[in-house]
């Protein structure tokens, strides 16, 4: 354990398949002073940014896992280094570490939140930052607002689909 609570091993991070696994991910690079796309095989992390720029492009691919395969890439270290670096409480950063595997692709999920969270993203980003214009798209009580038309809209097909 360390002062995060865990220690990040292969034999904790990886899949019990991992070795006959096509493993992606991103990993911050000091050098460029930028993410890359990584994937990791049993010599060590190497980027194949050059073959996919973002991990959406490679989920996107026809066949992501033969792409990141054909992809020689460059090495930036052992699994095992770019785990022990990832910790920020401990990092190097002269050294690369492991993100989060997301960049640009659509994060999916369901219900009445993922609508208002996905309608919430768009109205702050026509926003552009202005609070006012925002809070009048969202305004309570309105007829026409997002919260009321989705609220209104998905509880008409719930009712419906009771009956």
């Amino acid at each position: 354990m360390t002062m995060s609570g865990i220690e990040l091993t292969a034999a904790n991070t990886l899949p019990a398949d991992g070795a006959a696994a096509t493993l992606v991910g991103r990993a911050w690079r000091p050098d460029v002073d930028g993410p890359s796309v990584v994937v990791v095989r049993a010599d060590g992390v190497f980027d194949v940014s050059r073959e996919t720029a973002t991990m959406r492009d490679l989920c996107e691919a026809p066949r992501p896992a033969a792409a990141v395969g054909a992809a020689a890439g460059e090495r930036l270290g052992s699994l095992v280094e770019l785990l022990a670096n990832t910790p920020g409480h401990r990092r190097d950063p002269a050294k690369p570490w492991l993100l989060a595997p997301i960049d640009l692709q659509a994060i999916k999920a369901a219900g009445v939140t993922f609508a208002v969270s996905l309608l919430e993203r768009l109205i702050e980003e026509q926003a552009r930052g202005r609070p006012e214009t925002a809070a009048a798209v969202r305004a309570d009580g309105a007829e026409d607002s997002v919260s009321t038309l989705i609220c209104c809209h998905l509880s008409v097909r719930c009712a419906a689909s009771f009956d």
